[in-house]
């Protein structure tokens, strides 16, 4: 029965210790008039204060995520619980904003331009490209692409450039 009792398998040697727990909190509850505390079952069993938090975390019931919720029964626990990874609908508009306004901004560039900083900086790639890179896709020098990519960032710390992108910068 011990094995088959419980969504996750408990060793039955620790079935045992939970039920010694669980019997020894009954005892002390009529005895107190409440729930005792890990601290008090530990001296009661003479046991390590961890070992019972331990076996008191192990004793829990796991639950499902697909436990209704509420009277109506249309919702469910799942439903309320946070996904950690999950990007927040403000953070995903800025981002959409972001690379929009990147776009327009680099778009009035010269197409060259606008082509050298997206690989130097890998906008809209996977990667960032070296300057001997770029300079191989464009039959130009390392140097060449440097030079290229200084006018670029001339131009996009213009003001009129600039005050579009500034508002994305953290303060």
């Amino acid at each position: 029965i011990a094995d088959q009792a419980r969504t996750i398998r408990i060793p039955v040697h620790m079935i045992e210790t939970i039920n010694k727990i669980v019997r020894t909190s009954r005892q002390m509850l009529h005895e107190i008039g409440r729930e005792p505390t890990p601290e008090e079952l530990a001296e009661k069993l003479a046991m390590p204060l961890e070992k019972v938090r331990k076996v008191l975390k192990i004793a829990k019931e796991p639950i499902s995520l697909e436990t209704p919720i509420g009277d109506e029964e249309d919702s469910h626990l799942g439903d309320f619980i946070e996904d950690k990874n999950a990007i927040l609908p403000i953070d995903a508009a800025i981002q959409s904003n972001l690379r929009e306004t990147t776009t327009r901004v680099l778009a009035s560039l010269t197409p060259r331009e606008e082509r050298v900083l997206r690989m130097r900086f890998g906008i809209g790639m996977n990667t960032d490209h070296t300057l001997e890179e770029v300079g191989q896709q464009f039959s130009v020098t390392r140097e060449r692409i440097r030079q290229i990519e200084a006018k670029a960032l001339r131009k996009l710390k213009h003001p009129s450039r600039s005050r579009k992108l500034r508002s994305f910068l953290d303060n």
